[in-house]
């Protein structure tokens, strides 16, 4: 595996081997995982070349405290990438990223996307998360984004900016949810938890599935009352940011189950320890969608 800390480095010998070859991208912030190694796997089956990054990126945590307390593992990430045959980590500082200040002053019209759910509850991330990839993707030329679609809401907003935005040919892939034996969504910050809230997170899984179990057969409102029920039953659930059932196409909440094609039911919800989030398709297929 090659590794690179500098820009023009990584960029210059992508641009050589990239005439001859395909190439996937999976940016991440590291404390990786299984979920985040799937996303290696699947541009190692469909590329010549996956490159990773790894960079905890300051402007998307509106809460200094998230961003001290993000778990930076890097000798574990190293080994975990080397396994699963990655073949460039590239390894910046800010100073790489955010070379001049025009950088940090990009703004991004993602045409209402970013205006409810993670947006609501966390102003600005999206600007930072679309600020960065950006930046990357000006970096590292690439054929295909890997992204996971336990963030949907990044993946969405991130596709708009490729498409809309930028008008960039990289096509944006979504990977599905990757769950631990017990059905909690994999997640950097699942380490945070103390033994009872991690035996309480999985109140957010057990409430998605419930609503996929019964979609078609109840009214949603009447879906969503049992769902939150079954959430706050558990002792650790401090917050409920969200428990909603969506159109998967922009994110706005739908009425009724035949108001549109793909239905995705979405939670967020604080922990003493962590904000975890998590959705479930209900409806259709994200694959055909």
């Amino acid at each position: 595996m090659k590794v690179f800390h500098k820009a023009n480095d990584i960029h210059a010998w992508l641009q050589s081997e990239h005439h001859t070859r395909s190439i996937g991208f999976v940016p991440t912030m590291g404390a990786l995982h299984a979920g985040h190694l799937s996303l290696i796997d699947r541009s190692k089956a469909e590329k010549d070349l996956t490159v990773c990054s790894i960079f905890v990126n300051p402007t998307q945590f509106n809460d200094p405290n998230d961003l001290a307390k993000y778990p930076r593992t890097l000798a574990d990430d190293t080994d975990k990438l080397l396994q699963h045959g990655c073949d460039v980590l590239f390894l910046p500082t800010e100073e790489e990223i955010y070379p001049d200040p025009s950088v940090k002053d990009r703004s991004y019209d993602l045409a209402g996307l970013d205006k409810r759910w993670e947006g609501a509850n966390r102003p600005g991330h999206f600007q930072g998360v679309c600020m960065v990839v950006h930046r990357l993707l000006e970096i590292i030329p690439t054929d295909s984004l890997y992204l996971g679609q336990k963030d949907f809401q990044q993946f969405l907003i991130l596709r708009h900016m490729v498409r809309e935005i930028l008008q960039w040919s990289v096509q944006v892939v979504p990977c599905p949810i990757v769950r631990e034996d017990d059905g909690l969504a994999m997640s950097s910050r699942n380490v945070r938890l103390s033994e009872q809230e991690r035996l309480d997170s999985l109140v957010l899984h057990r409430a998605l599935q419930y609503i996929q179990q019964h979609a078609g057969q109840q009214p949603l409102h009447k879906l969503l009352q049992a769902a939150k029920s079954i959430i706050t039953t558990a002792g650790s659930v401090q917050k409920l940011d969200y428990l909603a059932i969506v159109n998967a196409a922009d994110l706005s909440p739908v009425e009724a189950y035949k108001d549109a094609p793909t239905l995705l039911a979405i939670v967020a919800a604080h922990f003493p320890s962590a904000r975890l989030i998590d959705n479930q398709v209900i409806k259709g297929q994200l694959a055909e969608w």
